[in-house]
């Protein structure tokens, strides 16, 4: 996915100027027809990349672009997650275009959330709702047997296009695909977090990828039945938890999803984890929202705790994302959010507060009344099971 980036780390390889070179031409491309010459040539080139691992020529190019030349950084960050998160393969005589996406799941709780394998008929209800739901009536379908975190998800953009080349070639040959749970990166605790299921289509050439690129279906639809049809089955992953599908997507675009909805999630999130927990109700509780930087503007944080006192029990990590900088209207959207949970007492401070975090357990530290970054610390009645706030 897309990221900020600072600063080139390396000599600039043959293949990274190369890549700037094709991506500087296609954004400054004058009609369709030159946009398919450029758009073909950085194709082809992405695509040896990814099949040879040279992930650092890439992000090397990436880095480059985006202090010189924005506009090519867009491009050629966009055509890479498109070729990592795409394959063209043949089987039985026929060509097929094959599509990675992700099914997100939004969810909170005072316990853990599960990042586990997935029983074999649970994976098999699934893949039948996605198919009959979601993806297009011509569509082959693999998923992964496991409900991923965050931190599992593929790492690079050579990992996305091998798990898409897999999957792919699973869902041709009418299989799941089984992951060695064994090589999973160990999952942070939160209370709100993101829960993936992740596979791949492969439609005929050509075809309709989901229902909502058929002439009489939508996405609004084909959300409603995947809530209706898919949540029996999501539920016994889920024990302990409250949680709320998102539409699935193509990959890259299912996690940015995912990434946006999660922010005013684990604001309600937050706000019901305190009544619960502490009886403290919405209305009793002050908000204060701090900005934070590096070497821009990286996020929000937002203390919470009782209006009667400058304590901070809990606190919000609300990242900005993609394009936004402290000139878009975040802190509005946050402020939209805790209005919604049924906060009354929202403090914005015009500070440049540092990304500080605890010294001792890493976790960061947010805003008070008094404009001081403090550590969140629960009262002492309150269980000390209870986990960070993402």
């Amino acid at each position: 996915m897309k990221r900020t980036r600072f600063g080139a780390r390396d000599r600039l390889s043959r293949d990274a100027a190369e890549l700037q070179r094709l991506a500087a031409g296609l954004s400054e491309s004058g009609g369709k027809l030159e946009d398919a010459y450029w758009e073909s040539q950085l194709a082809e080139t992405v695509d040896g990349l990814l099949k040879n691992g040279a992930e650092d020529d890439i992000n090397i190019a990436l880095d480059r672009l985006f202090e010189a030349n924005p506009r090519a950084h867009d491009e050629l960050a966009d055509m890479v997650e498109s070729r990592a998160e795409t394959n063209r393969l043949d089987a039985a005589g026929q060509a097929w275009d094959i599509q990675l996406f992700a099914a997100p799941i939004l969810a909170w709780s005072r316990f853990s959330i599960a990042a586990s394998a997935l029983p074999k008929s649970t994976l098999q209800a699934l893949a039948v709702q996605l198919g009959a739901h979601v993806f297009g009536s011509d569509a082959k379908l693999a998923v992964a047997d496991f409900l991923f975190s965050p931190d599992q998800l593929p790492r690079s953009f050579c990992d996305t296009w091998q798990l898409t080349r897999e999957l792919g070639e699973a869902a041709l040959a009418g299989k799941h695909l089984a992951v060695d749970a064994s090589q999973m990166a160990e999952t942070n605790r939160f209370l709100s977090d993101v829960r993936y299921l992740i596979g791949a289509i492969a439609v005929p050439r050509g075809g309709a990828l989901f229902r909502w690129n058929e002439k009489d279906g939508s996405k609004e639809e084909a959300l409603k039945e995947w809530l209706k049809q898919g949540s029996p089955s999501l539920e016994p992953l889920l024990t302990g938890c409250a949680w709320q599908p998102l539409l699935p997507d193509s990959y890259h675009a299912g996690c940015r999803n995912a990434d946006r909805a999660s922010r005013p999630y684990s604001v309600k999130a937050s706000i019901a984890f305190l009544q619960t927990t502490l009886g403290l109700m919405p209305d009793a509780i002050r908000a204060v929202i701090g900005p934070c930087y590096d070497r821009r503007m990286e996020e929000y944080r937002v203390g919470l705790g009782p209006n009667d006192s400058d304590t901070v029990y809990h606190g919000i990590v609300w990242p900005l994302l993609g394009g936004e900088d402290e000139s878009t209207d975040a802190a509005g959207e946050i402020e939209a959010a805790l209005r919604e949970a049924g906060v009354k007492e929202v403090r914005f401070l015009d500070h440049h507060f540092p990304m500080e975090f605890c010294d001792d357990c890493g976790a960061p530290m947010f805003p008070n009344i008094d404009g001081e970054l403090v550590h969140a610390e629960m009262p002492e009645q309150a269980s000390t099971t209870s986990p960070h706030l993402h």
